[in-house]
């Protein structure tokens, strides 16, 4: 990914994936059940997205359709994140989240498995 997606992007990249091929009308009344937005808020969203190039949109019916996945925006966030907070380093990641917290047996084994699948 080469641009971040900010907050309000990525909500409704998460409708769109959830309900991909989506009108761009039945994004905005998702949007305004969800979030309590008017179409002109969703709308202007949904061409930032369209522009970073991580959806496309097909006529008629300005439908929406995701160009990059839901497990990649993941991917990306998590790494910006531990380059961010955490100087590139997954361990200081790890064990920030483990730090504050007593984890039980089967939390550590199933740790264990996906550290030796890595």
């Amino acid at each position: 990914m080469s641009q971040k997606l900010f907050d309000s992007e990525l909500k409704v990249m998460e409708l769109i994936w959830a309900n991909e091929p989506i009108s761009a009308k039945a994004l905005s009344m998702l949007a305004e059940r969800d979030f309590d937005w008017n179409k002109n808020t969703t709308y202007t969203v949904i061409k930032k997205i369209e522009a970073k190039g991580y959806i496309k949109r097909t006529e008629p019916g300005f439908i929406c359709s995701s160009l990059i996945s839901r497990a990649d925006v993941c991917k990306s966030e998590t790494q910006g994140l531990i380059d961010k907070l955490f100087g590139g380093s997954r361990k200081a990641l790890f064990s920030a989240l483990i730090e504050d917290e007593e984890l039980t047996k089967e939390e550590i084994e199933s740790l264990r498995q996906l550290i030796d699948k890595g």
